[in-house]
């Protein structure tokens, strides 16, 4: 073998002479080899190490590789390699520790993506991003706003409202035309531009009336585009029927847009921070809340289907005592999730930013806001379906098995006298 390797050295460096016209010993060749041979091994490692994120990444995925290995080669049954790929995928994420955050396989982000784009029933429309950036429309539905607007399958949308959609996710998307469901907007459309009219096929967000008791009740369904201003509208109207109290009931409310929480808490709070929002690197956006506030004894309900929104709107009624919660402990969904394509078409959806209370509590964190009153109905499909039309001992309504109004009614006619 050495015999071998020395005439193999020997050749190198009769090749070296002749290209340099030198001679040049054994001993050199030697050396040369070892050096370009440590120089390309250096470079593949280097190569390796900035390919994976550096030693730490490279460990880990060795230690992914030794277990797939070592499952091939002993593992009593054939292994499938894919599923062991995706579990292991899935199981990153869930290390988290986040219950908002995670791995979605190929297939399933598929069945997510025409899921989201479905999401836009409001308007009538699905719409799909393409590989290139841009959001084109995959299917209108018969008589909705966006069919009667001329929006047809296979447009390209350029802006809402003027708004580039230029670089953004589906999520933003998503969320911009989300903020238009209420009311007549412009969608830019390559070679036009065309009006949507969504006032017409929108379904009020909120139910009120006032009680026997004269409180005034107010029942929020989700915080999506208009829903702020139909609750001060429906605020302002009990009012003016001389209310002496208000319960605003915002249980299986599943959020919606923080600029409409924002609203409804600037109409209801005195000035001050109301919420923030706050990103990986601890930068915040402050929602702030001018002067000018409602000043009668409240109540706002919460259950365990009080999400997102929906809870920061309670946690900032609570923490300003502007009013007591009753019920039970919300979602702590409070953290805002992005989506992120991976290069097998695999995704990953991923808590990128969280809500925190005026007192920067986390409510996600904290595991939701926890009422004062803590009170279960024993039929939850009894919420807020009392008329209080009869009265009751103490001035309550008497109609109704929603034990959770019932409380919250006693306490306000004792509190609103």
């Amino acid at each position: 073998m050495k015999k071998y390797f020395k005439r193999l050295l020997a050749s190198i460096g009769r090749m070296l002479a002749r290209l340099f016209n030198v001679g040049i010993p054994l001993k050199v060749v030697l050396i040369l080899v070892l050096l370009v041979g440590g120089l390309a091994v250096g470079l593949t490692y280097s190569g390796m190490m900035k390919k994976v994120g550096g030693k730490d990444d490279y460990a880990e995925a060795m230690r992914y590789i030794e277990i797939k290995d070592a499952v091939a080669d002993n593992y009593i049954d054939a292994a499938d390699r894919e599923k062991m790929g995706q579990s292991a995928a899935a199981a990153m994420v869930s290390g988290l520790g986040d219950k908002w955050s995670y791995y979605m396989t190929p297939d399933e982000y598929k069945s997510y993506k025409l899921s989201s784009a479905n999401e836009y029933s409001g308007i009538g429309m699905s719409i799909a991003k393409e590989e290139n950036g841009s959001f084109r429309v995959v299917s209108v539905n018969a008589g909705s706003a966006a069919a009667e607007a001329g929006v047809s399958a296979g447009m390209i949308i350029t802006d809402v409202d003027g708004e580039s959609l230029r670089g953004m996710s589906e999520d933003e998307v998503r969320t911009l035309i989300r903020s238009k469901l209420n009311s007549k907007f412009t969608l830019g459309v390559q070679g036009g531009e065309l009006t949507v009219d969504c006032k017409r096929t929108h379904q009020s967000a909120v139910n009120y009336r006032k009680e026997k008791t004269d409180a005034g009740y107010v029942q929020i369904y989700n915080f999506e585009a208009g829903s702020a201003q139909e609750a001060i509208d429906a605020i302002e109207a009990l009012l003016d029927q001389n209310i002496v109290a208000l319960c605003i009931d915002v249980r299986g409310n599943a959020g919606g847009l923080a600029s409409e929480t924002e609203k409804l808490l600037n109409y209801l709070l005195p000035s001050g921070v109301v919420f923030y929002t706050t990103d990986r690197q601890g930068n915040e956006v402050a929602a702030e809340s001018d002067g000018m506030c409602i000043q009668l004894p409240m109540v706002v309900l919460i259950n365990g289907e009080t999400y997102a929104e929906a809870e920061v709107f309670a946690a900032a009624m609570q923490e300003y005592q502007w009013a007591t919660l009753f019920g039970e402990t919300t979602t702590g969904s409070t953290r805002d999730q992005e989506t992120i394509e991976l290069s097998d078409g695999s995704a990953i959806r991923l808590s990128t930013k969280s809500y925190l209370t005026p007192n920067h509590v986390d409510i996600s964190a904290n595991g939701g806001v926890v009422p004062e009153m803590i009170i279960y109905n024993s039929d939850p499909s009894t919420a807020g379906t009392t008329l209080g039309t009869t009265g009751g001992a103490q001035g309550t309504a008497s109609t109704s098995n929603d034990e959770q109004l019932m409380a919250a009614l006693t306490f306000l006619s004792k509190t609103g006298t």
